[in-house]
Parts: C-alpha cells; sequence; structure tokens
C-alpha cells in the first residue's frame, strides 16, 4: 500500500482507524459482478473483520484490517476492475448514480456509459489525484430512484425537452451542506464528459497538490464566483455553454437549488421487488442493517445473481443492494433464499433507512458507541411499531456526520456528558427540517430542530417508539413523511407529547 497526503481511505492507501486499518473500494455506479463479490469476500476474510460496510456513496469499506493488502492480490482486484486501474486517483471519491440505471422504467437516460467514461477520463489524468479527495460527481437519469438529493460538487441532472434529453448542470455553491445549485446551462448527453472534464481541469488549476487540506470545489465557486469560473471553463470546450432557446424565459436561468420532488419513502423506491423497463424482468431491493454484509452473505447473494439474475450486485447510497433481471417465475425462489440469508426486502423494515457511522468501536472522534445502539433500537422498535413507510433515522458519533451529510428525518448525535460518576455518553435528539419558520425556542441546527439534550441510550428506544406511533396515528395523509409531520408542530409541542418518557 501507499501512504500520501490524502485524508480519505483508499484501496492502495493505509488509512488507520480505531479498530485498524481501513480501505475502501470505489465502486463506479456501484454495480460488481459476482466475481469481484467473492474477491472482496475473500479479503474482508482473510485480511478484515470478516464483513464490508456499504457506504453513502455506493463504496465498500473492510474495516478491522491486520496489515496491508498483499501487492499481489491488490493486482489482481485491478485485473479482475475492483479499485481504479490509475492507483494515484484511487482516492478521488466514488461517481455516483441512481442504482437502477438502465432497468428504471421511468429513466430519461442511462447514466451507466456516463460514468464509465468519466472513470476512465479520471484514470487517463493521474493529475486529478491532485484535487480535494472529497471531489465528487453524480449524474442521475432522471429516473423514480434519484440520486439528485445526495451531496456533490457537480450533478448533471437529466430532463425531456421537446422530446429530447439533455442534462442540466448543478454545482455545488454557498453554504455547506446545501443542494448544488442550478447553472442555468443545458448540456447534450455527448456534451457532458467534455464538460466535467474542463470543470476538473480548471478546479485543478486553483489547487495547490502540496498542500495536505485540499481546497473544496465549493470554496473555489465562493471565492472565484459561479460566473467567473464558467467563463475559464468555456475557454476549454468547443461549444458554447449556454442554456436551451426554449428556457431561456423560465425561471430555471436564476441560480435556484436542484428541485426535489420527494414523498414519505421516495429514497426507498428501491426496496422490495419491482417491474424492470425489461419486458418480464424484476428486481428485488434488499435491506442490508446498517449496510453491513457478512463474508457468507456475500457469496451467497452473488450466487442468487448468477443463478437467478445477470450475476451483478448493485449498491446504493442508502446503503442497501439490488439484484437485478430476475424473470417473474423465479421471484419466489429468491425471496425464499433471501429470508434464509436473515435479510429482508420490505420498504418498512425499520434497517431500510437506519444509519449509523462506525461509532467508537471504529472512530477516536465519536461519543458513542453507534453501531451498537443502532441495533438496539432498532430490534426494539421492530417488536413495537409497525410503519407505513420508512423513515430516517442517523446516528452520528460527532457533528462531522460521516455516515449521511443530507438531513435524515431523525438524528441522534452522540455527545458526551459529564457527571458525578465520569464522562457518561448520551445523544442529543434533532427532528425535522433545519430551515423553516420556527417559533421563538426553537434550536436550529444543520441536523434539524434539537428536541431533547443530553437523552442517555436506556430512554431511547421507549421515546423514539412513541414518536413513531404518534406519527403513525396522526399523520393527515398516507404519503405525509415523518419530517412533514415534525415540521407541522412547533419543539414544545412535540416535547408536551414525550414529557412521561423523559
Amino acid at each position: 500500500m501507499l501512504s500520501g497526503f490524502s485524508l480519505c481511505p483508499g484501496l492502495f492507501y493505509d488509512t488507520p482507524a480505531q479498530d485498524g486499518i481501513l480501505s475502501r473500494i470505489r465502486i463506479p455506479g456501484g454495480i460488481l459482478d459476482s466475481k469481484q463479490c467473492r474477491a472482496i469476500a475473500d479479503i474482508a476474510e482473510n485480511y478484515g473483520g470478516g464483513y464490508v460496510d456499504v457506504t453513502n456513496r455506493a463504496n465498500l469499506q473492510i474495516r478491522e484490517l491486520r496489515s496491508g493488502i498483499n501487492p499481489q492480490v491488490l493486482q489482481h482486484l485491478q485485473n479482475i476492475g475492483i479499485g481504479s486501474r490509475n492507483f494515484a486517483i484511487d482516492h478521488v471519491r466514488n461517481i455516483m448514480t441512481s442504482p437502477t440505471a438502465g432497468i428504471d422504467p421511468q429513466e430519461l437516460m442511462d447514466t451507466r456509459p456516463l460514468v464509465q467514461g468519466w472513470d476512465n477520463y479520471i484514470a487517463a489524468h493521474p493529475e486529478l489525484s491532485g484535487l480535494s479527495a472529497k471531489f465528487s460527481v453524480c449524474f442521475d437519469g432522471g429516473g423514480q430512484v434519484s440520486v439528485c438529493d445526495r451531496l456533490n460538487d457537480i450533478i448533471f441532472a437529466a430532463v425531456l425537452i421537446k422530446g429530447r434529453v439533455y442534462f442540466r448542470l448543478h454545482l455545488s455553491v454557498g453554504v455547506k451542506g446545501k443542494p448544488p445549485i442550478d447553472m442555468g446551462i443545458v448540456l447534450s448527453p455527448e456534451q457532458c464528459l467534455p464538460v466535467c472534464g474542463s470543470l476538473a481541469q480548471v478546479y485543478l488549476k486553483y489547487t495547490d497538490p502540496q498542500t495536505r487540506r485540499k481546497l473544496r470545489l465549493r470554496e473555489l465557486l465562493n471565492h472565484l464566483g459561479c460566473e467567473t469560473y464558467l467563463q475559464e471553463v468555456q475557454q476549454h470546450l468547443p461549444f458554447k455553454l449556454t442554456p436551451h432557446p426554449q428556457l431561456k424565459e423560465t425561471s430555471y436561468l436564476k441560480l435556484s437549488p436542484l428541485p426535489l420532488e420527494k414523498t414519505a419513502n421516495s429514497n426507498y423506491f428501491h426496496i422490495g421487488i419491482h417491474p424492470q423497463r425489461q419486458s418480464d424482468l424484476f428486481y428485488i431491493g434488499v435491506v442490508l442493517p446498517l449496510g453491513r454484509l457478512e463474508g457468507q452473505q456475500i457469496r451467497i447473494l452473488a450466487d442468487l445473481a448468477q443463478k437467478f439474475g445477470s450475476g451483478t450486485l448493485r449498491l446504493t447510497p442508502w446503503q442497501n443492494l439490488l439484484i437485478t433481471d430476475i424473470p417473474q417465475p423465479c421471484l419466489s425462489d429468491i425471496k425464499n433464499e433471501i429470508t434464509a440469508l436473515k435479510l429482508d426486502f420490505s420498504p418498512s423494515n425499520i434497517n431500510s433507512a437506519l444509519v449509523a457511522c462506525s461509532g467508537n468501536k471504529g472512530c477516536a472522534a465519536s461519543a458513542t458507541d453507534t453501531k451498537a445502539d443502532a441495533l438496539a433500537l432498532a430490534k426494539y422498535l421492530q417488536t413495537h411499531v409497525s410503519l407505513n413507510h420508512p423513515v430516517n433515522i442517523h446516528f452520528s458519533g460527532c457533528e462531522k456526520s460521516c455516515a449521511q451529510h443530507s438531513n435524515s428525518d431523525i438524528t441522534l448525535l452522540g455527545v458526551t456528558q459529564e457527571s458525578e460518576n465520569g464522562a457518561l455518553a448520551a445523544y442529543h435528539i434533532y427532528v425535522g427540517d433545519s430551515v423553516r419558520g420556527v417559533a421563538i425556542g426553537d434550536s436550529n441546527h444543520k441536523f434539524g430542530r434539537q428536541l431533547y439534550q443530553y437523552v442517555t441510550f436506556d430512554k431511547l428506544p421507549r421515546l423514539l417508539g412513541q414518536m413513531l406511533q404518534l406519527y403513525k396515528i396522526q399523520c393527515q395523509n398516507p404519503d405525509e413523511s415523518f419530517r412533514e409531520f415534525v415540521n407541522r408542530y412547533e419543539i414544545v409541542q412535540l416535547q408536551s407529547f414525550f414529557s412521561s418518557v423523559i
């Protein structure tokens, strides 16, 4: 393995963690074939803790590595398409697209060729290793399973104009953690990769490759201004960055956040059994508790994909996975096989939207054992609450929010409280949106509105159980999300509902 300035883990970079060496495997577009799955399972068992974690960028992490992976093994991984062909840029963030690219009946364009094209570009331009390792690109094909709400530096979002598919360009600018901004530029599919390359090259021009902490694209745009930046990008292109004529008089030319139309469970449409755009074929979205898979589970899922489907598994940014291209007569058999693995495919499963960082067992910055607490909470809720929709519950051991960068319905932030008996692990609880018209006394935070401070875990299961029961009983309609529900109330009203628990 190599060492260097990168603060982000990669396959070829030693990255120490609380529980050993951490290795991250980039999976462009999140698609793995059966042979790759088996190789990853071997590494997890031979070198690490025997499991892998799916991340919020559809990467894989192998934790508890006792030593660096053998160079011959790394070469084998490259030979079968795991990790970048060019190790110099292997730490750059994974390329994101919808996990249903190419199979979503509603998508406007299959974005997999764009993902592959951009990955090829990165591999051919090792100078891009000088960019921030957090440089991130997303291609959204306009389907039902959208990834437009995932935070990325650059998003190409498909739109239909007069019967033709174009991509709207969005860039991350302004306040950290906010959605990318629509630049008012419409591109043909053929123009996306040249524009992306030019965006990266201009970004590189302003990046000092010798510094440990690299300039983020958002920071550069805030300093230069979008107009100046895009003028420089234009100089690298043989075509003009202009809006489509149909959009000249529309509000889309005003800089605005990426418009998102979300329902209560839109991020989890992929869970369960769904028809593909290909006739008589289906995909099944499998719930992975906290995104974790044991080595043997990986092998068996790879076998199922080969036996019943096209031999591939697709990882999702919501830390679940898909098995695709399943003929209808095989659905019953594959459901039984998945159940035998002690996995589920129900959107109402509390684990479908439960997220946790590595916690204090894997990260020194974490105040709490988030993984263990999340699993204990899930066990309690599964026997006390029956949900109609997924509710996104996010355990974060510190303010960095590594496991999920976007807002959740409920965030549990790990903190330490001093007591007579020493430091006590606890959680601050946040609900709903962080920006809204709030009454005096409401406490806003990037995680949402603060509901409670310093709640020890022994009180959490019952409290959250009551919160979810109240939502289920009092939601205004079947499509009202938990976030919409809590946003209807002031914090003091919500606290009054649960005074008997806290």
